[in-house]
């Protein structure tokens, strides 16, 4: 019977032997390292220079609930807000690994403008955009409790004093149209920077602002507070929900070029695309997925942001739009430094 009982052990003993030096051979193929570096692996961590719960929030979650989806992960956002923009691209490039596992969340626009004022401390061509996901104009607004009825009553006061201008940021697309304007028309306008749209739409709404300087979005959504005057673009994407605002190109015969002043886009160091354009291509694949998928509209239109200004734009488009509003920036550089109005 002892016998017996050791022959079974030994047969155990060498086919678990023979199991483990099969694993051993199998992890040694080229498909089991391949399995094993898949990518991602663990969640992603998204870095966004403004506070939590204003539109880029707002926008980042609608997107990333979707895209978690085709990743199989979650993302994780932290929120940097400080120096209009600059301390949350900042702790970024400072602290962020170049693993993909890292990216950025930004307003390209304002702050785009914002390193055309003061360069960073990093870098510059090391970071780039590849993803932009919206495209909203700026506008200037008004209360609707406001004596100011047009663009024109808002002009022909500026002449007679000085307006104050609520901006959610001195360097941003919004508050370089509103300069724009009042340089070629002779109005007088104050910009006064008050730290994101939440704020500068309470600015306006309890009279302390003349009026408001901001993306669209936020506005039109808001139709029995405020009313749009004029926006800074080539063409009015939301004639039927802004009252068909005139732009400023038509209405004063400028030739201004778009100011998209809500420009939200995904970023990452570019070691990290040398390092792993595998991985690269896995983000931008799945991220286009995220604007066909009904799932994606339905969380967006959540927001009450209006669906006319999203779409998908790559990494050539971002740059492109990256070099224009630097180019702009530069002209108005005193402007938007507050040096000169």
């Amino acid at each position: 019977m002892k016998k017996l009982e050791l022959d079974v052990n030994r047969r155990l003993i060498l086919k678990g032997s023979a199991t483990a030096l099969g694993l051993a051979t199998v992890s040694s193929f080229p498909f089991g390292s391949s399995l094993a570096a898949s990518f991602p692996a663990r969640n992603i961590k998204v870095y966004v220079p403004t506070r939590e719960g204003g539109g880029a929030d707002r926008l980042l979650r609608a997107v990333t609930g979707v895209w978690k989806n085709y990743l199989s992960t979650n993302f994780e956002p932290s929120f940097f807000p400080g120096a209009a923009g600059r301390v949350g691209y900042e702790k970024y490039m400072g602290l962020a690994k170049d693993d993909m596992y890292e990216l950025l969340f930004g307003n390209m626009g304002p702050e785009v403008l914002n390193w055309v004022v003061k360069k960073p401390t990093f870098d510059l061509s090391t970071f780039q955009y590849f993803a932009q996901v919206d495209s909203d104009p700026g506008i200037l607004f008004v209360s609707r409790r406001s004596k100011f009825k047009s663009i024109d009553d808002v002009i022909a006061e500026g002449k007679k004093r000085v307006l104050n201008v609520g901006v959610s940021r001195l360097a941003h697309p919004a508050t370089l149209g509103a300069l724009a304007l009042a340089k070629h028309t002779g109005a007088k306008f104050n910009p006064i920077p008050l730290s994101g749209g939440k704020n500068t739409r309470a600015g306006v709404a309890t009279g302390e602002m003349d009026l408001g300087a901001l993306p669209s979005g936020g506005i039109v959504s808001r139709k029995k507070s405020f009313k749009v005057l004029v926006m800074f673009s080539h063409k009015n994407p939301l004639p039927g929900r802004s009252e068909n605002a005139p732009t400023m190109n038509d209405h004063f015969k400028t030739n201004m070029p778009s100011l998209i002043a809500g420009s939200r886009a995904f970023g990452i160091k570019k070691s990290a695309i040398a390092k792993h354009p595998d991985r690269f291509n896995t983000l931008e694949t799945t991220l286009k997925k995220v604007f066909a998928d009904p799932a994606f509209k339905k969380a967006y239109l959540k927001t009450k942001s209006p669906w006319e200004f999203i779409g998908y734009r790559g990494p050539e488009a971002c740059a492109e739009y990256s070099r224009n509003i630097s180019k702009i920036g530069q002209e108005f550089k005193e402007l938007l430094s507050g040096k000169k109005t």
